[in-house]
């Protein structure tokens, strides 16, 4: 089969590798659409994304759909021909994380597409994969493949929503137009949120936003002082979501919350020490909550999008072949011009 495969920065091919065989609880997917995430920009971008660094050829991807191909002997759920999102995690269950609920914390998740581990746990941008049983979420509708592949960024975004609480009702700030600040700003409407301001440094990405239900956007780039007097003018926002993965912008969430207000880090900062305004953190007895991928909300990013509960069509930019792979991460570093590019397998 052919396989995109990142060897490091800026240092994309497209390779022959083997197959994978089947085994008896294997289920074996063909590869229809993968969409290009934050992290796998940075890994082809700069060989690495904050503190996982590329040490051995890494095939990226994890936003993922396709349809089975074959199965192995105990798989029962599951035949060839159906169309499937695939979980790119898998959780040992046995860990304190798993026990307690929250397998996007396991000590020994396996995770497509990502060099956290060494050796590196190899992704999805290929022709086939198997995967477990249990990361098949079968689609019954015919929703085109590229928008299937919106099924794990979305669980991002549920996730995030889910660490802040309560929203309905609430004051909201996203920090970051891109792909995932969409998908929140999409998830925060969906739990009730009041008012939501996004910020960005791009005017065609907050324009984005308020086409897709933003109260308003600010281009802190152009307007510095406005999100602060923003700030002002509500008496601080009640939660932000710091999507961008920018020191700069996690300070400015931090200074326009109100006081007792909450913060969720979703955004991956730099690696090493970050300039952080942490005494403000403590003066104003603020919630830091930090999202780390998701938890138990992959099952309904899929029936989101199945049922059209939140539609993500805005946000996809462009649909390129595989053959095209280097090209389609190009595309994708160009905010000016893309959110979210898939590669068609």
């Amino acid at each position: 089969m052919k396989a995109c495969v990142i060897h490091g920065a800026e240092d994309l091919r497209l390779e022959a590798r083997t197959a994978p065989t089947v085994g008896d609880h294997d289920v074996k997917v063909r590869v229809r659409a993968g969409g290009i995430c934050g992290s796998d920009l940075h890994y082809y971008a700069e060989g690495r994304i904050g503190d996982f660094v590329i040490r051995e050829p890494l095939v990226p991807g994890h936003e993922i759909a396709g349809e089975v191909d074959s199965v192995g002997a105990a798989i029962s759920m599951f035949r060839p021909g159906d169309r499937v999102a695939i979980h790119p995690g898998r959780s040992c269950g046995r860990c304190r994380p798993c026990r307690e609920g929250r397998p996007n914390l396991c000590q020994a998740v396996f995770y497509m597409g990502s060099a956290s581990r060494f050796p590196h746990m190899q992704g999805g941008f290929c022709e086939f994969v198997t995967v477990a049983e249990s990361q098949c979420h079968k689609i019954s509708t015919d929703l085109d493949f590229s928008l299937i592949a919106f099924a794990e960024p979305l669980s991002v975004a549920l996730h995030a929503v889910h660490r802040a609480g309560d929203l309905l009702g609430q004051k909201v700030l996203i920090t970051g137009a891109g792909p995932i600040g969409q998908l929140v700003l999409l998830a925060a409407r969906r739990a009730g949120a009041a008012e939501i301001t996004m910020t960005d440094l791009l005017d065609r990405s907050l324009a984005v936003g308020r086409k897709i239900g933003a109260d308003a956007g600010i281009n802190v780039a152009s307007a510095p002082n406005a999100l602060e007097e923003a700030a002002q003018a509500i008496g601080g926002f009640d939660v932000a979501f710091e999507v961008s993965g920018a020191a700069p912008a996690l300070n400015s969430a931090i200074n326009a919350v109100h006081p007792g207000g909450t913060i969720v880090q979703v955004g991956s900062l730099p690696g090493g020490l970050q300039p952080i305004a942490a005494n403000r953190i403590m003066a104003k007895e603020l919630d830091l909550r930090g999202a780390f991928r998701f938890g138990n909300v992959f099952a309904d990013a899929v029936a989101c999008l199945e049922k059209g509960v939140i539609d993500v069509s805005s946000l996809l930019t462009a649909v390129v072949p595989m053959a095209k792979a280097e090209d389609a991460f190009r595309m994708a570093k160009d905010r000016e011009h893309h959110l979210k590019v898939v590669i068609e397998f």
